[in-house]
């Protein structure tokens, strides 16, 4: 029994511990959580503000010739796939992956490009597309490394990114799509909605869609109006009523050239922060979890201590007045 005691109080020594390391590590994300946050809402402010310009300008879009917004069947495909450098953050990962590789196996909407409202399927069998990757995070790296061809590897936009530092992604990704060596591009994050819920997505980055980045920027409004849909239908009528024509000098082209770019780059930007904060909020929830598990572990393993150590006692007890009725 005393060696049974001993042994349940290393446990419950050691439970303590991990439990204060997990508490620091919850309180560590939670700090780093709340400025992933703040960058991604004041990003979303600047996104859906950028797009309705550039919705104004969609006319000289249509009339406009850019190697971004140019349609092509699809064949090969480029995903960005963004996760995290370590571990500890609960399901972060394996969602998206499990999302992604989904995605993979069964790829008819990736085969689909449009041309305005038109959808255009790619003729080429789902065997025959050919995915190629760049990961922005280790742990996206060390999955699709075992299986496809991984092009680039970013490992350090996990922190406190700027806009600055995604341009060399953004860079890789345009020249690779002008050149025809995809034909298209998809960004693979995971979308920050609270602390409790994070939401894996897939979205398509090149071609520029003019409805595929409405749809995405409808989604964050209502991901901003969680708990208040009525707004969703007061933002959608506002939209309508802002639609301005501008008048553009020197030429439409000129716009075009500088701004289809600097929009490649924002979406990205945008999916780096969504994930981030993501991974932050996953982390100190897995953290908290983990937290509350040792405290429950702590609270079972020192029962059975009691109970172990009542149970001597009671023995020792029946043992002496066993003792002293023998003696009489």
């Amino acid at each position: 029994m005393a060696s049974s005691s001993k042994e349940i109080q290393r446990r419950i020594k050691s439970i303590k511990n991990t439990a204060k390391i997990t508490r620091a590590m919850e309180m560590v994300a939670a700090a780093k959580m709340k400025k992933e946050v703040d960058r991604v809402l004041s990003v979303r402010s600047y996104a859906n503000l950028a797009w309705k310009f550039l919705t104004n300008l969609s006319r000289a879009f249509e009339k406009q010739k850019h190697g971004l917004l140019e349609v092509r069947p699809v064949k090969n495909i480029l995903v960005i796939l963004i996760t995290s450098n370590r571990g500890l953050c609960g399901g972060y990962n394996s969602q998206l992956l499990k999302k992604l590789m989904a995605h993979i196996e069964n790829p008819e909407s990736l085969k689909i490009n449009r041309v305005g409202k038109k959808k255009i399927l790619s003729p080429v069998a789902n065997q025959d597309l050919n995915f190629e990757f760049i990961a922005v995070g280790k742990k996206g790296f060390d999955y699709l490394n075992r299986r496809y061809k991984v092009v680039a590897l970013f490992d350090d936009l996990n922190y406190y990114v700027g806009l600055e530092d995604v341009r060399a992604l953004a860079k890789l990704a345009i020249d690779d799509y002008i050149q025809e060596k995809y034909d298209k591009v998809v960004i693979a994050y995971t979308d920050y909605v609270n602390p409790l819920l994070q939401l894996p997505k897939l979205r398509q980055l090149l071609p520029i869609s003019k409805i595929d980045l409405e749809k995405h920027l409808e989604e964050m409004r209502q991901t901003e109006a969680v708990g208040e849909p009525e707004k969703i239908g007061e933002e959608k009528e506002k939209r309508e009523e802002e639609l301005i024509d501008y008048k553009i000098e020197p030429e439409p082209k000129k716009i075009v050239n500088e701004m289809l770019p600097r929009l490649v780059e924002m979406q990205l930007y945008h999916s780096i922060l969504e994930s981030n904060a993501s991974k932050e909020s996953a982390r100190m929830m897995t953290m908290r979890n983990a937290t509350e598990a040792a405290g429950e572990m702590v609270a079972d393993l020192q029962y059975t201590f009691n109970q172990m150590r009542q149970a001597g006692i009671t023995q020792e007890i029946a043992e002496i007045t066993s003792g002293q009725v023998a003696l009489e």
